[in-house]
Order: C-alpha cells, then sequence, then structure tokens
C-alpha cells in the first residue's frame, strides 16, 4: 500500500543540529539521507522537493557538518546527515561528526522509516560507504542505496557499475538500488515513490 497526500513540494528547512538536543521530538516519521562528501546529497534532497537552492549546495566538500532538519508538508521529517569521508577534514572534527551521526541513529531509531544512502555511480563504493553500510545493517533499518551521477555515465557503463556497486556493498536481490541523476532528475519518481512506500510501511 502507498502513502498519498504528501507534497514534497512543501518543504522548510527548520534547523541544523549541532547535539541531540536539537534533534526534533515529535513522533512524525523520518527519511534520513547519508553518503560521502561531495556525493551530490544537497542537489540530492534539492531535486526531490523540485527546488534548486533548498538545500545548499557547497563547491567545498565537507560542508554539512550538522544534521540539517527539514520538515515537508508538515507531515515528515527530511533529515541531512554530515558527509563522510572528505580527507582534509580534521580527526577531531571526523570523530565528531561520527559521534553526531551515531547519537542520531540511536536517539530516533523508532522514528526513522527508511535511510537513503547515496553513493556515485561512476564509481566503486568507498570504504566510508561500506562502512556506513554496515552500521546501518547494525542498527537494523531499512535502507535504499541512490547512484546518483547517473547522467555521466555512458549507457554501456550503466549496467557494469550498478553490478559493482551491488556486489562491494553486498547488496541482495530484495535490497533496492535506484539509479538516479539530481542533475537530469532521473528517477527522482521512483525515489519519491519509495519514500511514500516507506511511509506507508511503518506506520
Amino acid at each position: 500500500m502507498m502513502a498519498v497526500g504528501i507534497n514534497f513540494g512543501a518543504a522548510e528547512f527548520i534547523r541544523s543540529a549541532a547535539n541531540a538536543d536539537g534533534f526534533p521530538k515529535d513522533d512524525l516519521p523520518r527519511c534520513v539521507f547519508v553518503g560521502r562528501s561531495n556525493v551530490g546529497k544537497s542537489s540530492t534532497l534539492n531535486a526531490l522537493v523540485g527546488r534548486k537552492n533548498f538545500a545548499r549546495v557547497s563547491a567545498v566538500p565537507g560542508k554539512t557538518v550538522f544534521v540539517n532538519l527539514f520538515m515537508i508538508d508538515k507531515k515528515m521529517w527530511m533529515v541531512d546527515l554530515p558527509g563522510y569521508g572528505y580527507s582534509k577534514t580534521s580527526k577531531a572534527e571526523r570523530d565528531r561528526y561520527s559521534k553526531l551521526i551515531e547519537a542520531y541513529f540511536q536517539g530516533d531509531m523508532a522514528r526513522i522509516r527508511r535511510i537513503y544512502m547515496i553513493v556515485d555511480a561512476r564509481h566503486k563504493p568507498t570504504e566510508g560507504d561500506c562502512t556506513m553500510i554496515a552500521w546501518i545493517r547494525t542498527y537494523g533499518l531499512p535502507f535504499t542505496i541512490i547512484a546518483n551521477k547517473l547522467d555521466k555515465l555512458k549507457k554501456s557503463e550503466i549496467e557494469p557499475n550498478l553490478a559493482l556497486i551491488r556486489l562491494t556493498l553486498g547488496l541482495t536481490e530484495e535490497e533496492r538500488l535506484i539509479p538516479f541523476s539530481a542533475e537530469k532528475k532521473m528517477n527522482r519518481d521512483a525515489v519519491l515513490g519509495d519514500m511514500l512506500d516507506a511511509m506507508a510501511d511503518r506506520s
């Protein structure tokens, strides 16, 4: 059954949370977005809500260092977690936002409907991506992989690259991988449909 009646265009930025005190306290469902720095997380959020400058897009990787909270149609949260894996970030800063991500997962687990992990369709998933998927599995959270930057691939490269992503992340046939382009909005409806299904799964 698919949930209906969520207007993804009715989106608003609420706040950036630097610690657990800033996390939402209500019982609205959450869809959570994770991915390495510079994989196009902010661009993906912009494409999904149909607003170019909704989530800030930076030319500097590692810009998202807080938990950014977006309210969708006053019915659900889209949660943007800090990007991981940017080598120029200090160890202290990496440790800080790793703890922030872990605190979010632990504190909000019951309300998370689905994790959306964004990877680069052009490349084999990184060590950080493999660590993140292991983390998600440890918590037993439902997830979907979004392979962004699909528009940068030749048609002949798409299937082999998606197969490599599946193999590297150890995805089963049931675990969903959506090829996607934030820039061209390719398969936007597939991601939105998956989010709507996620809202219905545990409501």
